[in-house]
């Protein structure tokens, strides 16, 4: 399977709609699959303009179109049928959106301020693809023990982890959150036997600044591949 790699900087602006429908068709010819960040549709910080922003399912008519060719997992905050938004992960394929993953655990301390603006999803599932069965989760959804037991029951052959985490815990040549996310993302995938994508944005947003540093690992907790820091880049690996 050739995956593709979006780490992108999204703006708080619906122009990312536009810019990830070019990038996908610049790569549609060249892969299989396509992951975006967390929120790749929206940007992090819209907070009270987060309402107007938000997207409904009705409004990703080119996204479902290009999912003939290839697949699509993109985040987005999605407004539901009550009003209420969630912090979402989408995947599109054969010409439909085939999974929602709305994000359960939602932070609410320090720097973040998510359970005040969106609703926190209820349950996990998987979805069967193409290339197997495959889990999505967002961020947070994956620092806590309990979903690591889900996973484990669902017994997916993918984990697909959409991420907007800010740098934080600098050192000389280390940065303590990146270890921190590593080390997660490493034992979950070694803990499910699954290949794991983990899909991370950089830029900045009132003073937070993303890190990036997407990649690839393996069953057995290796990395595949990986992305730099703090750079835009998209990338093509075969999985």
């Amino acid at each position: 399977m050739r995956v593709t790699i979006a780490q992108t900087m999204p703006k708080l602006s619906r122009i990312n709609y536009e810019e990830s429908v070019a990038l996908i068709e610049q790569y549609k010819d060249k892969s299989d699959l396509i992951v975006f960040p967390e929120l790749s549709l929206n940007g992090y910080m819209l907070q009270d303009g987060l309402h107007d922003e938000a997207w409904r399912l009705d409004e990703f008519d080119a996204f479902k179109k290009a999912s003939l060719t290839i697949d699509i997992v993109v985040g987005a905050a999605i407004k539901n049928r009550d009003e209420t938004i969630s912090n979402s992960a989408l995947y599109f394929s054969n010409g439909e959106l085939l999974a929602k993953h709305n994000k359960v655990h939602l932070p609410n301390y320090g720097m973040f301020e998510e359970a005040r603006y969106f609703k926190a999803g209820e349950y996990f599932d998987s979805l069967i693809s193409r290339f197997g069965k495959i889990s999505m989760l967002v961020c947070e959804d994956l620092w806590h023990e309990a979903v690591h037991e889900d996973l484990v029951k669902q017994n997916p052959d993918y984990i697909i982890v959409l991420a907007a985490s800010p740098a934080r815990g600098f050192s000389d040549s280390r940065l303590e959150i990146e270890d921190k996310w590593y080390d997660i993302i490493k034992k979950v995938a070694k803990k499910c036997s699954a290949k794991l994508i983990f899909v991370n944005r950089v830029g900045f947003e009132d003073g937070l600044g993303f890190w990036g540093g997407s990649c690839v690992i393996d069953e057995n907790s290796n990395i595949m591949y990986k992305l730099p820091r703090y750079e835009k880049s998209t990338k093509t690996f075969n999985i």
